[in-house]
């Protein structure tokens, strides 16, 4: 009668194949060789869900299924046909009923039941939902929309995957059978029914797997899951198993060898596909061709010929019509029914397990097959009181799906109540988020009030960005306008990147409507921005639409009107290859680059690698148990550290992830201040997103002063114990630059620099700290630079440096040594660390001993004496500083190239207190200490010439521990006049 009962949707997934429903056929017409072909195919299924190396094609198990199939439900009911003129439709539906439903419906209430306790809440929810999917035999219509939908990826894997396949078979079969009933009953009165039926079933059976073969190969290179689960691109295989049934090939002549070859060539193209295919064969396609005409190969070698006889005896149907063959056939279609629950359920019990575990499961759901074929399949299908009547096979049928459903509605509405509502958050209710500090949400604001998390898990997966259809689908190769807020405004900000940049909507649509502009979204789903060929899981193959999208947005923004700003962001995993990827990037960065606007890179954020909302459902008291590893959530960013270091002049980074994953500590929260901060295992959720937005607009604009704008601004924010963030800022250690161009540092310091949070940490408070210690009689210290070496003025501009700064609090003796400082040296240092002073150094701010004062210095020219009198520079007069010791005091220092202007002017507290004039010396020293870009460096030094000038150095005397504490480092550039 049938044969089927698969898995779940391939390549990538280990649930990708069907199983054998079996069928009865007359018993005159029995092969015991098709009973040995299911072993083969359900075998060869549960290899490949187990994850046996080198049985990574199992899944064409499926594909056997389905041509035999369509060769016995097509024999049976044409041979119903010929006999008696008719196909009796509701006898056909009666046997299918009582033989399939029921072990079906005593699976389903085991999921049912076994999901609600080893599942969480959400993901109880899918799980019923898939049981009535299941029960309704559309299964593998609810697989396809969710595996289609991009926005619905990160989910786990369903216990019932593997009942696509016997969906496609039931749609098939309520197709099938009342076709050929019509056509039987067109032939009814033909005095030779069967040479009149046979034909007609062929020429259409024939035009219909010629039509859904077609349909198939156009959607293998369009949609994989539709390709895959799809019943139109599924029926080609059961009409090759139909027209094997149809046409007389009992009646072919030819050598008894040829049918020998026929058959074990058939089992070799099996055993060749188990052996070769793998995930990224592309499938169904023209790939499934050979497990198709290799099975069809298979039954025709079998096929009895004019006059009765058994199996070859060299034929391949010998041996699958052996003893242990065929009782494995038996078995297959409740083993193929349990095996993939009793896995899924399993790992999500105990997580994920390797193939041996997995093959130990899958031979231990023998024992609930052996029993449900026993004690269900068995006795319903030769019980004389249901098989009397057919209109009690099909009341055993309805029961088989009506009990499952009802059992499923039951526990998915109670799960959804103890869920609460599912309607989404007013994100105008929100708490204020926070625009700096170590807190997502501000402390000066209405806190929420102690409750369940916002958005709830169930909220949380429908927390998308309201951007209608703007994050445009896999097969769509243009954006439409997408334009929102004041969309007549010549002022634009253009979001242009994959779905990671799509999550910024929200917060980016709130800073523009704040300012009258308007936000244009270029967004595509699964389509890196850095120029790299990647294959998309849900069209199963290379993702040309993701170039040709990316190529015509690029193209529009260089034609059309000039955007204020272009803010991209992308998930930085599409690829291991660190080169890769930044040649990729700067390929797209240059032509954006090439539009004279700002460009600003918002950092890849977290990725979790595991559904955020369905852990947090089963935590819901506890939601820091839903934590993730940090080291595999936060990768290094290799655009970020490029743009750090000033390889892309005109493109800036800036990250949320200090406040999403705060330094210090193994891991990453879920949740933050109560808000649930991801809708799925990679995407932020809208909340989040809005309850970012302050923080994210300060970082994209600035506060502008006076023509001001900001290339850099650091505040520290992050846990007490952390280090400063590492996209931005690099260490030096030891006692010289590598290479030791200048042994001590070149100024005698005592001290080794290391980079241990011993001596350079976040205070937790919004400040860095440097603290000199000391172990063993030996002096530690920090010494920190930017990554960034490009600050330079611009033409005819103002550079400032600027710094809010607390000296260490200590003096007397206890200070003696103590040199805590805030400068800049030359970028062409950084070539081969030679080259000083000709290079340029800024002493912003240096102090020296504990004294209340402070001082800045100029470095230029050559070694001894020439324009800037080294080695001791032109340093201003010491500036008493009242309060410098433990209070915050501001520094800054400015580079002014404006004609007639130029000069160097140094701040305290906004008081000009020391200037060196251009005039000062030759226009090339000039230029090439100050013009061609500075890096910045906050230390605190132990010893040396300098503090030993003053009259002190560190001693038994010298205290350690006394930290120096920056608030603020920011840098600004100002145009000159006419630009």
């Amino acid at each position: 009668m049938s044969t089927l009962a698969p898995s779940g949707p391939r390549p990538g997934s280990r649930a990708t194949v069907p199983a054998p429903a079996p069928g009865a056929v007359r018993r005159s017409a029995f092969r015991p060789d098709i009973e040995g072909l299911r072993a083969f195919a359900v075998l060869s299924v549960l290899a490949f869900h187990a994850s046996v190396p080198g049985l990574a094609g199992g899944f064409t198990g499926v594909d056997v299924f389905f041509v035999i199939s369509g060769y016995l439900i097509t024999g049976l009911l044409v041979g119903e046909a010929v006999t008696t003129g008719r196909i009796r439709l509701a006898e056909f539906f009666s046997r299918r009923a009582r033989r399939l439903l029921p072990s079906a419906a005593v699976v389903l209430v085991a999921v049912a039941v076994a999901g609600a306790w080893l599942t969480v809440p959400l993901r109880r929810t899918d799980l019923e939902n898939d049981v009535v999917a299941a029960a309704l035999s559309v299964a593998n219509w609810r697989f396809i929309n969710q595996r289609t939908d991009y926005l619905a990826a990160g989910q786990d894997e369903s216990p019932l995957l593997h009942f696509w396949s016997l969906a496609v078979e039931e749609q098939f079969c309520l197709c099938w059978a009342p076709l050929l009933a019509v056509l039987a009953l067109l032939v009814a009165r033909a005095a030779r029914r069967g040479r009149a039926l046979r034909p007609l079933a062929t020429a259409v059976t024939a035009l219909l797997t010629l039509g859904t073969f077609a349909l198939s190969l156009h959607w293998t290179g369009g949609s994989v899951s539709l390709a895959y689960l799809a019943t139109p691109s599924r029926a080609w295989q059961f009409g090759v198993g139909a027209l094997l049934a149809l046409l007389p090939w009992h009646l072919l002549r030819g050598p008894r060898v040829l049918r020998l070859l026929c058959g074990w060539a058939g089992a070799g193209a099996l055993v060749w596909c188990v052996l070769r295919y793998d995930a990224s064969t592309p499938y169904p396609g023209r790939a499934a061709l050979v497990p198709t005409l290799g099975t069809a190969a298979v039954i025709l070698a079998g096929t009895p010929g004019r006059r009765p006889d058994g199996p070859a005896r060299y034929g391949v149907g010998r041996l699958l019509g052996l003893r242990g063959p065929r009782a494995v056939g038996r078995l297959s279609y409740t083993l193929y029914l349990w095996h993939w629950p009793v896995l899924v359920l399993a790992e999500a019990r105990f997580g994920a397990l390797g193939w041996p575990a997995r093959a130990a499961l899958t031979l231990a759901s023998v024992l609930p097959a052996l029993a449900t074929t026993r004690w269900v399949e068995r006795p319903l299908r030769r019980s004389r009181t249901v098989s009397e009547l057919p209109r009690r096979g099909l009341a055993l049928g309805v029961a088989a799906v009506v009990i499952p459903v009802v059992l499923a509605l039951v526990v998915g509405t109670g799960t959804l109540r103890l869920l609460g509502p599912a309607t989404p958050v007013d994100v105008k209710g929100l708490p204020p988020g926070a625009a700096s500090g170590p807190s997502l949400l501000t402390r000066t604001g209405t806190p929420l009030e102690d409750g369940p998390v916002v958005p709830s898990p169930l909220q949380a997966r429908a927390s998308f960005p309201p951007d209608g259809a703007c994050e445009v689908a896999p097969p769509v190769t243009s954006s439409p306008p997408c334009l929102f807020g004041a969309v007549d405004s010549p002022d634009r900000i253009v979001l242009l990147g994959d779905s990671h940049a799509g999550q910024w909507f929200s917060p980016l649509l709130s800073l523009a409507a704040k300012r009258g502009w308007a936000l244009q979204e270029l967004v595509k789903q699964g389509c890196p921005l850095p120029a790299l060929s990647v294959v998309n899981p849900q069209l199963g193959r290379t993702y040309h639409e993701c170039d040709t999208w990316r190529a015509d947005s690029l193209a529009r923004l260089a034609k059309g009107p000039k955007p204020r700003m272009v803010v991209v962001s992308s998930l930085n995993r599409y690829t291991d290859d660190r080169a890769l990827l930044l040649r990729g990037w700067e390929r797209t960065l240059k032509p954006l680059r090439a539009l004279g606007v700002p460009v600003v890179y918002i950092e890849d954020t977290p990725v979790p690698g595991t559904d955020v909302p369905a852990c947090v459902s089963g935590h819901l008291t506890e939601p820091e148990d839903c934590a993730f590893g940090r080291e595999r959530a936060r990768r290094p960013d290799p655009l970020a550290g490029r743009i750090a270091a000033g390889g892309l002049p005109g493109v800036r980074a800036v990250s949320v992830n200090p406040v999403l994953c705060p330094a210090g500590g193994p891991t990453c929260p879920a949740v933050r201040d109560r808000i649930l901060l991801y809708r799925d295992d990679t995407h932020l959720t809208d909340v989040a997103a809005v309850v970012l937005a302050p923080r994210l607009e300060r970082l994209l604009l600035p506060p502008a002063r006076g023509g001001w704008s900001e290339l850099m601004r650091e505040e520290f924010d992050g846990p007490a114990g952390s280090r400063p963030a590492s996209s931005r800022w690099l260490y030096d250690r030891g006692t010289c630059y590598p290479g030791c161009p200048a042994p001590r540092w070149g100024t005698g310091e005592v001290e080794t620099m290391t980079d241990s949070t011993d001596n350079v940490r976040l205070d937790g408070k919004g400040a860095l700290e440097i603290v000199p210690t000391r172990r063993d009689g030996r002096w530690y210290s920090g010494r920190i630079e930017s990554r960034r070496s490009d600050f330079a003025p611009p033409p005819g501009g103002v550079l400032r440096i600027e710094a809010s700064i607390a000296l260490p609090d200590v003096t007397g003796p206890a200070a003696g040594g103590y040199w805590p400082a805030f400068w800049t040296l030359g970028a062409g240092l950084r070539d081969g660390y030679t080259g000083w002073p000709a290079i340029g150094e800024i002493d912003v701010m240096e102090s020296v001993n504990g004294r209340d004062t402070v001082f800045g210095t100029l470095h230029c020219g050559t070694a001894e004496g020439g324009p800037c009198e080294e080695p001791a520079g032109l340093t201003s007069p010491r500036q008493t500083c009242q309060g410098c010791r433990g209070s915050f005091h501001t520094y800054a220092v400015e580079v002014d190239t404006a004609p007639g202007a130029e000069e160097v002017r140094w701040y305290l507290d906004g008081r000009v207190y020391h200037r060196v004039k251009a005039s000062a010396m030759d226009a090339a020293t000039w230029d090439r200490a100050l013009k061609r870009g500075q890096f910045l460096i906050l230390n605190v030094a132990v010893g040396g010439g300098l503090p030993a000038a003053d009259g002190a150095t560190a001693g038994p005397a010298t205290e350690a521990g006394h930290p120096m504490r920056v608030a603020r480092v920011t840098v600004s550039a100002r145009q000159g006049a006419g630009r």
